[in-house]
């Protein structure tokens, strides 16, 4: 699926490189602005590895909200101590060219994480921040497997 084509046509890996991903509208210096960040910089290391300079021949808008829901509460002190977190992705896929919209898709990922000693205020901001950061890859893992799928495919 990766390999080059013989024909002189653009390989997956090429037409990987010429998806543009502009930044995901978030307010900024939110906690889900910094997770767009890191679902896009996931997504463009996935599609272009280190490689930069092809010109777009497609858009990807992407658009999200994210969740925390507790799973166990302490009775001793009231304070959650495991968590859900989540993403809710819906992208579109646009032709440069004619601007028209040629996938549409959605995803989601689900992570959960402890909450490490009840009142330890940078253990527990750490586990949500990693928590964001596995969903985050997880989110860009999906989205590029689908790219992946429709270079290859066209649908």
């Amino acid at each position: 699926m990766y390999a080059e084509h013989t024909d002189g046509t653009p390989g997956l890996r090429e037409k990987l490189m010429g998806v543009e991903l502009p930044p995901i509208p978030k307010p900024n210096a939110s906690r889900e602005a910094r997770v767009g960040v890191e679902v896009r910089n996931a997504l463009a290391f996935k599609l272009y590895g280190t490689a930069t300079g092809m010109p777009p021949t497609h858009r990807l808008e992407i658009r999200f909200t994210s969740s925390r829901s507790s799973l166990i509460i302490s009775q001793a002190t009231g304070l959650p101590t495991s968590e859900n977190y989540g993403i809710d992705v819906q992208y579109n896929l646009i032709e440069v060219a004619s601007g028209k919209s040629v996938m549409t898709g959605t995803t989601f990922s689900r992570v959960s994480y402890d909450n490490p000693g009840s009142y330890q205020r940078f253990s527990r901001n750490r586990a949500v921040r990693d928590a964001e950061d596995r969903a985050a890859n997880e989110i860009a893992e999906n989205i590029n497997t689908r790219l992946a799928s429709f270079f290859t495919a066209g649908s």
